[in-house]
């Protein structure tokens, strides 16, 4: 077995457990596991499996490498937020892991049968001199077509060694990435094997000893700081592993305390919480039998009231600049991570979110109130001078509107209702903000959180209620400012219209709306990540993201054996309750868009083809599981608009009239998200030219855009820009102010005359 990522670890190390006292496996010794010295754990790996040999009485064989997959480890813990990797970060640190973890080997025979792999002349040599010492058998590896040159010698110095070589095996698809990973691991700067075959590096420091290396540098590597440091010009947002006990044991705890709460949400008005009108229960997707609190919808003397205050504290505010603004939502973004486990365990109960949906949720929004904060304070610090004639000084300006309404979507109820508030907030503005009607508690949550940051209540006000009422009244009111939305197509051609139709000034509209985004596929492209990335893009968050994936374009050679991946990967999915650490894919939102799913499926069944469809759990019919389904469909233009939801539409097409077939996708109008899996960056750069997009994903998720570094937003039926956590997305809530004096009307310019 093979303990290669670092957070399936654990699961390996229960497997092993579980084999190694398999009693139909009766005396057999070939049972064993690789480690990773460059993982941090590999000692305490080595530990456990010594005493699991010795209690279950079997002889296990332990295979002990560098490890192969570094850069992957130290990217995702960046990505996923930890505390820190999980790996160590410098060569010769885990050259010296390597040599402790050998000698703990070595140490526990004969309950461990030690087995080495290396390609390094002093790893060999050391970890043949610990064996001797203690007259231990051993033996070491290499992987066929290397190190021949080092065992010769080795062969030389010491005599006769054990060696085993082992060679992939298996077609060309399946070994070329391999043998390009071997190539691109050799040739690093850091590798023996490229110091070896390197004439100028003198053969000292080819064998370097690890520990003088570790002594003189036993710090981390400079250039890879911690996670949590990574961007340099503003903190990572915290995440959550719950492949940890710890973690999960947290949520298990917070879930319980929210649980056992009754929970109200309604207007919020000066940090106040009014009574409202026509109160409503809020109850659990996966089980609509659960209530889990009641919301009342603002009236309108409500949003007379809030948008009154508001208009009087925004001008202190704006005053305030910048810096001061920033302070605000750093303490927010703060106060988010604070809370992590009883958001996640809200978020479970009222928008169906997986766990790891919820945490990738709760860290978008901080993401958004720290990257808001660094631009408030580069872009609102004071005026830009600007470059013009002498005799005069040109600065310009930016400043907050004033009030703006922030109209937030369910399926991310927390995260893109905190960045429109923390967008419009850093610019200089005050707030009204009416969260989806399936998602008011969260949003109520995230509201008194933004009050214990400190900011004003006046500020923020927190106006629940139908698009038709409370939302209509909002985009109508004269003292409204501009418009944040993220929602449908149709509701955002509606505030439109409706905004074209206020009397008076014309006010700005943000927008973001839905996308019918589709994924090319070429036959270079590599199987296993297609399928990972596909399945994550189309049934992550049960397909319930505008960037989802809803078309898959598949060449025809290719098609048959990645439908076979595609079905048997679905059927791994797990669907269920959300707060469950093991679910996969959790509900949709409401009976409503249950229904809509459920007719488009009908016409899948009538004029498509169902390829697969995953199980549903007993019980299902009590919340509003629909079971993630695979469709092939017979033409590349089937789909007129998004369907919002876990529906995969795969279509074959012709490699020779790729053209045609991404022309048909584009004539629809939507331009969200596009992706694109090759190995041929002409094929990439091809399709991203034929279909309009937003944010364009190369061998990779089209799904996940993390806030400063994909700036997400779309073009056409998509939206208006700008991209949402990016560095122009503060420019449509602030005007303008350019300032021109003739500083020559004084007497002449100083500069000037002073050179």
């Amino acid at each position: 077995m093979d303990a290669e990522e670092a957070d399936r670890l654990a699961l390996s190390l229960k497997l092993l457990d579980r084999l190694a006292r398999e009693p139909e496996l009766g005396g057999w010794t070939g049972l064993g596991l690789a480690v990773q010295a460059y993982q941090k754990r590999c000692p305490e790996v080595i530990r456990r499996v010594s005493e699991l040999a010795k209690s279950s009485g079997r002889r296990l064989m332990v295979r002990l490498v560098k490890g192969a997959y570094w850069d992957t480890e130290i990217k995702r813990a960046q990505v996923f937020g930890r505390t820190d990797y999980p790996v160590f970060t410098t060569k010769a640190a885990t050259d010296l892991n390597y040599l402790v973890c050998a000698k703990a080997m070595i140490e526990a025979a004969p309950h461990i049968y030690s087995q080495f792999a290396t390609h390094n002349a002093h790893s060999l040599a050391a970890v043949y001199r610990m064996a001797s010492e203690r007259s231990v058998k051993i033996e070491f590896q290499r992987l066929h077509g290397m190190g021949e040159a080092l065992y010769d010698a080795a062969h030389d110095a010491f005599g006769p060694v054990t060696v085993r070589a082992y060679a992939p095996v298996g077609g060309h698809e399946d070994l070329l990435p391999y043998l390009v990973r071997r190539l691109l691991e050799n040739g690093a700067n850091s590798s023996f094997v490229h110091a070896l075959l390197d004439e100028r590096v003198p053969a000292s420091a080819v064998a370097a000893d690890p520990i003088s290396a570790v002594e003189a540098h036993p710090d981390r590597h400079a250039k890879i700081p911690t996670p949590k440091d990574m961007y340099m010009d503003r903190q990572n947002s915290l995440g959550r592993d719950y492949s940890q006990a710890a973690d999960r044991e947290r949520h298990a705890v917070a879930l319980q305390k929210v649980d056992s709460e009754t929970l109200t949400a309604g207007p919020i008005i000066g940090g106040k919480l009014k009574a409202g009108t026509n109160a409503q229960p809020v109850t659990n997707p996966f089980d609509t039998t659960r209530v889990l609190g009641h919301v009342s919808e603002a009236t309108e003397a409500d949003i007379d009231a809030a948008v009154d205050a508001a208009a009087r504290a925004q001008i202190a505010w704006d005053r305030k600049g910048g810096a001061g603004r920033g302070a605000v939502l750093r303490a927010m973004a703060d106060a988010l991570e604070a809370n992590m486990d009883r958001l996640v365990a809200l978020l479970s109960r009222e928008a169906g979110k997986t766990l790891n949906d919820g945490v990738a949720e709760i860290r978008e929004a901080a993401d958004f109130c720290r990257y808001y904060a660094m631009l408030a304070e580069r872009d609102f610090g004071g005026p830009t001078e600007l470059k013009g004639p002498v005799g005069e000084i040109n600065q310009l300006v930016l400043h907050g509107r004033g009030v703006f309404a922030c109209i937030s979507p369910w399926n991310f109820p927390l995260a893109i209702f905190t960045g429109q508030i923390a967008a419009a907030l850093a610019a200089g503005n005050a707030v009204l903000a009416k969260p989806a009607e399936q998602t008011p508690l969260i949003a109520a949550e995230a509201v008194r959180l933004y009050y214990k940051a400190g900011l004003d209540p006046d500020l923020l006000a927190l106006v629940p209620g139908r698009g038709e009422t409370v939302g209509a009244k909002l985009v109508s009111h004269p003292g409204i400012d501009g418009v944040a939305f993220t929602g449908g197509t149709d509701t955002a051609n509606l505030i439109n219209r409706s905004l074209a139709a206020r009397p008076g000034a014309i006010i700005p509209f943000i927008a973001e709306t839905g996308g019918l985004n589709g994924m090319f596929v070429d036959t270079t492209a590599l199987k296993e990540q297609i399928i990972d990335d596909v399945i994550l893009s189309a049934f992550g968050s049960s397909g319930q993201r505008c960037s989802a994936l809803r078309l898959l374009y598949v060449p025809h050679d290719a098609a048959d054996a990645l439908i076979e991946g595609l079905k048997g990967a679905l059927a791994a999915q797990v669907v269920g309750d959300p707060t469950d650490p093991a679910t996969d894919i959790g509900p949709v939102i409401d009976a409503d868009a249950r229904a809509m799913l459920e007719a488009h499926l009908k016409r899948l069944e009538g004029d498509a083809k169902i390829i697969a469809r995953a199980e549903l759990p007993a019980g299902a019919d009590k919340g509003h599981l629909f079971a993630p389904t695979i469709a092939e469909i017979p033409t590349a233009d089937y789909l007129e608009r998004e369907v919002f939801g876990p529906i995969l539409h795969v279509c074959r097409y012709e490699p020779s009239k790729l053209k045609e077939t991404a022309s048909k996708l584009a004539a629809r109008g939507y331009g969200l998200t596009l992706g694109v899996h090759s190995r041929i960056e002409a094929f990439a750069e091809e399709v991203a030219r034929l279909v309009p997009a937003g944010n364009v994903y190369i061998n990779r998720s089209i799904i996940g855009a993390v806030v400063g570094v994909q700036p997400f937003g779309g073009e056409g039926l998509s939206g208006t820009g700008p991209k949402a956590g990016g560095p122009y997305s503060l420019i449509r809530y602030a005007a303008e102010k350019a300032i021109s004096n003739n500083i020559s009307a004084q007497g002449g310019d100083p500069a000037l005359l002073n050179l």
